[in-house]
């Protein structure tokens, strides 16, 4: 490891040499809200932090919010092969990796309460404006819970000035898109509104999906000092789970696009309204109040060796957040304080109907309470300091149960100091201390109807030093170093439990995840923009049962690249690769099986702009590489044996649009 952090040093001492015309002026550093629930400069942040705009997301070989994160250095799996069913891990955490990174749609919170985590479908990537990727726990004091591994914030859209569209695609495995919108804004009101619909008889058997979504936006400015907002969203689908596929299969004689699952499903409605107003006074000071209600259906059914399973759950989750932010000075230093209170509500109905068990309804309860503060001064013109203390206390509830009640608290700490040495060149130093609590579902079990009491929040400390250059107003290059140990790390043990089934633990050694991470922009002439991520990773457990072994799902090697080339006339080239090292299968904590294998995937797109209308072609899979992002132990064969859920091969997408 110590070999790459220096060859990366290396590399990025000589980068200063490149193109470093002295007379060239830096463009202004990009503003991001996610890592203070404010605008400021990203070169005020103490961590890996960056920003997906909406340049990159037009001319990207992305069809969804996964698909783009990938491209941006993220370790993403398709579980499903439908585009559906999707994991996304921003610094090693494996298959609880969705529990572990918090997801956030206009700054709400958009994780679950239980299992299920976050779906990804209910945000169109035809809704986004960008998306600002907020690695490490240094977002954990102000967001709490989820917020481990980093931070995803995902904003959409708002009213402009008049602008109207609709758009048309289809491809491979029968998929067709449709998609329309309409924006305005004046003085007082701006809008944005937007629909679409999705279809896709997917690569495998039993992996069709059909979904639906609406998304609305709306600003209201009662007076100078005051901004009225109201975000809503609909989203519904239905998906085939086509499920694993394990090596007896194959050697039977099954095809990668088979399944042994006909008839598992799953079906989602879910819609959540947010609002509230902003004041602002004294300058750039406001209070902020943002409110939500968000309700989710989920109706699903699985079959499996012997039986079947039926579940119908309902989530409804209320949040309201007050925040207070004072810009001043102390002195002669511009200071910035922010105050906070975090409230949210989920509640779980519950309807199981399993041929072993049969019917059972379970009432599922979590209140989160999170009082937060943090601060902000620039000590001399070119460092700040930042800082933060979080105390944050979730009640359980649960019915049938005994016992039926569990409290947790947690108190948070982090620290950060950003100097920046050269126009918007920056480097910085950072520690933060972060936790996530057990999800309804790894708190209860449904077989003996009564709380685990020996479950315990995890908590992580997460230190972190990195620095980015701009070379040129259009070209940097950024390397960070970062380490995370976790006590009581929470993960299913599939050794564990009374019943044979596995259960869910604190890991009895802690965890240690040490990584570099390398990022390079560069615009060499105007109409070429590259970049790449590179990221090496140690996940390991460093004592226990399973002391010395690899975290499961978490590669070693991780890199992703993009290009895009505009070389006129209305032509815009792009293209895109990943690649993904080995890595032991989910579950396989005794790193037992051969590690599951590496792969590289080459996507592709071609647009085409005249005047008001684009016409574009997706190409992925270039190469028509056979290969699995997600394998997993079959833990319920005898024996135990590796099983894939293969990714899809070439295919692609043609699309027409027309906006005015």
């Amino acid at each position: 490891m110590k070999h790459i952090i220096m060859n990366m040093v290396i590399i990025l001492l000589s980068s200063w040499t490149i193109q470093a015309a002295q007379d060239e002026t830096i463009k202004v550093g990009e503003v991001v809200v996610t890592a203070s629930r404010y605008e400021e400069a990203l070169s005020t942040v103490p961590t890996y932090t960056n920003v997906i705009d909406k340049d990159a997301i037009s001319n990207s070989t992305s069809s969804n919010i996964p698909d783009l994160l990938r491209a941006a250095g993220l370790h993403v799996n398709d579980v499903a092969g439908n585009k559906r069913n999707m994991t996304v891990d921003i610094r090693g955490f494996g298959e609880t990796a969705g529990l572990n990174t918090l997801v956030l749609v206009d700054g709400r919170p958009v994780n679950q309460a239980d299992l299920s985590g976050t779906d990804w479908s209910q945000i169109p990537l035809d809704r986004v404006e960008k998306i600002e990727i907020v690695r490490g726990g240094q977002a954990s004091i102000l967001y709490g819970d989820n917020a481990t591994g980093g931070v995803i914030n995902i904003i959409t859209r708002e009213g402009d000035a008049l602008r109207y569209g609709a758009g048309f695609a289809a491809g491979s495995y029968l998929s067709f898109k449709e998609n329309a919108f309409i924006s305005n804004s004046t003085d007082k009101l701006s809008y944005s509104l937007s629909g679409s619909h999705f279809f896709s008889d997917g690569y495998r058997d039993n992996s069709e999906t059909a979904a639906k979504d609406l998304g609305m936006n709306l600003n209201y400015y009662a007076a100078d000092f005051i901004k009225l907002n109201l975000s809503t969203g609909y989203h519904n689908d239905e998906t085939g789970l086509p499920g694993a596929l394990k090596e007896s299969d194959f050697s039977a004689g099954a095809s990668r696009t088979d399944t042994i699952n006909p008839d598992d499903f799953a079906d989602v409605t879910d819609y959540y309204v947010k609002g509230g107003p902003e004041v602002y006074f004294r300058g750039d000071s406001f209070f902020k109040l943002d409110a939500s209600y968000r309700k989710r259906t989920f109706l699903t059914f699985a079959s499996f060796v012997g039986g079947t399973f039926l579940g119908d759950t309902e989530i409804k989750t209320t949040s309201v957040n007050p925040q207070l932010l004072i810009k001043n000075k102390i002195g002669k230093s511009m200071n910035t304080l922010t105050l906070g209170y975090d409230f949210q509500e989920a509640k779980e109905d519950i309807e199981n109907d399993s041929s072993f068990s049969g019917l059972a309804t379970f009432d599922l309860n979590k209140k989160n309470h999170g009082y937060y503060v943090h601060n902000e001064i620039r000590l001399i013109e070119h460092l700040v300091l930042s800082g933060g203390y979080r105390h944050d206390k979730a009640e359980f509830s649960f019915r049938p149960s005994t016992p039926d009640e569990a409290t947790m608290d947690e108190d948070l700490f982090t620290g950060g100091l950003n100097y920046n040495f050269y126009n918007q060149s920056y480097a910085y130093v950072s520690y933060a201390k972060s936790f996530r609590y057990p999800v309804l579902d790894e708190l209860f079990n449904f077989i003996t109807n009564s709380i685990d009491t020996t479950l315990t929040p995890q908590t992580s400390d997460d230190y972190e030093i990195g620095l980015r250059h701009y070379v040129t107003k259009t070209s940097y290059a950024q390397i960070n170093v970062f380490r995370i140990e976790t006590d009581d790390e929470i993960l299913y043990n599939p050794t564990g439990g009374s019943f044979g089934f596995g259960a869910n633990e604190n890991l009895d050694g802690k965890t240690r995840r040490d990584g570099v991470e390398f990022a390079i922009s560069m615009q060499p002439v105007e109409w070429i923009q590259l970049n790449a991520h590179y990221t090496y990773m140690e996940a390991t457990v460093r004592g226990g049962q399973y002391k010395d072994k690899d975290i499961p799902n978490v590669p070693k090697h991780r890199t992703s690249f993009n290009s895009v080339f505009s070389p006129g006339h209305g032509v815009t080239i792009a293209l895109n690769g990943v690649y993904i090292g080995t890595r032991p299968f989910i579950s396989d904590f005794s790193n037992s099986f051969k590690k599951q294998e590496d792969y590289f995937v080459l996507n592709g797109k071609i647009k085409y702009q005249w005047k008001t209308i684009a016409a574009f072609v997706d190409l992925n899979n270039l190469m028509n590489k056979e290969y699995s992002e997600f394998g997993t132990l079959s833990l319920f064969s005898f024996p135990v044996e590796s099983a894939l859920y293969p990714s899809l091969k070439f295919n692609t997408l043609f699309g027409l649009s027309i906006e005015i």
